[in-house]
């Protein structure tokens, strides 16, 4: 992957974006559990950072996906990884199936608000006791005429108590388990439709997420994106565009933690010398900037491919498993190095720290990564050969 002139101008955009209208305000958002996401999207929006790789006809840039992730890697600038996850939902978890299959009509009302900014989307894919094992999910839509009523309820929803409206997958049919699903845009504003609660949780403090739950819930049928009985397949092909963002959204982080790290060890003092003098810690800090590099690499490989139309489940996997494995050692290698000061919430070291972690569970758990891995390696119990 090499970058052009307009993909750096467009890194410079965002790195200002991030600069002067979000990271002045991260430490009241982070205090106040949310932020303001209609306004941040708005500006967002209006500078055309939500449709970048969206059709021109609904109001994106139409580019390719090189763009959007040279986007993502700005947005690394951020000092508040829950603003980041709630922009990515918006552009790379809840609307790529819409803008795929989405009927033009469908794509109008929920695609074209959400790239400008004037509607903030969430994912229903999630329930309690169906997190990674997307195929057990419960939730329900009967026809009914010309709607669908929807019954059920959704754990785990970034955005969720300020989205206006959800990308829904319900099962639509009792066949098998990857074909009786179906994804549905509901507006959030709907008789049944009950945000249960705010989740309390251990990081990505600014980001809202929430139970939600749906008791007959009347939708018309034209909501449904694309066929019915595709849901499923919709989904984990959204879930590319999810892995390869939760990876690449990382990198720049991951650098300025180990800058920062740099920066405080070379000037903190212990016994007669800086702690940065000791080879054990910068032999460590270097060894943390190669595997971010070699992240660097798989992830700009991955998604090369995908401009090219291949099928990159297996490396949007491993970039997503390598990424949240690496989050974990790097600001937890950090804020080591940073001793007591790392432990203190004003340090940005220990919010990375607890919001890394959860790349190693949210979009598919390591051990759902793995399992992809293995199985696309044929290593899975029937796939073995045993002829050599």
């Amino acid at each position: 992957m090499i970058y052009g002139e307009q993909h750096r101008e467009l890194m410079r955009a965002v790195q200002k974006f991030c600069e002067t209208e979000i990271n002045p305000h991260v430490e009241e958002w982070e205090e106040a559990g949310v932020f303001p996401a209609h306004e941040v999207f708005k500006k967002m929006g209006d500078q055309g950072f939500l449709g970048i790789h969206k059709p021109e006809k609904f109001g994106g840039l139409g580019l390719d996906y090189s763009y959007e992730l040279a986007f993502c890697e700005a947005l690394g600038a951020l000092k508040s990884a829950s603003v980041g996850m709630a922009i990515g939902v918006q552009t790379d978890m809840a609307t790529p199936a819409l803008a795929r299959y989405g009927s033009d009509e469908l794509r109008d009302e929920f695609l074209r608000p959400s790239i400008t900014g004037d509607a903030v989307a969430c994912l229903g894919v999630s329930e309690v006791g169906a997190g990674s094992d997307v195929a057990s999910i419960r939730t329900k839509a009967r026809r009914d005429g010309g709607d669908y009523v929807i019954d059920g309820g959704k754990m785990w929803t970034t955005n969720g108590t300020q989205a206006d409206w959800i990308c829904l997958l319900v099962n639509t049919g009792d066949g098998a388990v990857h074909r009786n699903k179906s994804l549905i845009c509901v507006p959030m504003r709907t008789p049944g439709v009950r945000i249960a609660r705010k989740l309390d949780k251990l990081g990505m403090r600014a980001s809202d997420t929430a139970q939600i739950f749906f008791e007959d819930v009347r939708v018309p049928r034209r909501y449904r994106i694309g066929e019915e009985g595709m849901g499923f397949i919709y989904q984990m092909q959204q879930f590319q565009e999810e892995r390869i963002w939760g990876s690449a959204g990382g990198l720049v982080s991951m650098e300025r933690a180990i800058r920062d790290t740099i920066a405080y060890t070379g000037q903190r003092i212990a016994f007669g010398k800086s702690i940065l003098d000791n080879q054990v810690v910068h032999f460590r800090l270097a060894e943390l900037q190669t595997k971010v590099e070699l992240l660097r690499s798989l992830i700009y490989r991955a998604v090369e491919d995908y401009i090219g139309g291949a099928d990159i489940t297996q490396l949007a996997s491993m970039a997503k498993l390598t990424a949240g494995r690496l989050k974990r050692e790097v600001y937890d290698s950090c804020l080591q190095y940073w001793g007591g000061m790392g432990f203190m919430n004003e340090t940005e070291i220990s919010r990375m720290y607890r919001d890394g972690r959860l790349t190693s569970i949210g979009g598919g758990a390591d051990e759902v990564m793995l399992g992809i891995i293995a199985k696309g390696m044929g290593t899975l119990p029937g796939q073995r050969k045993t002829n050599y």
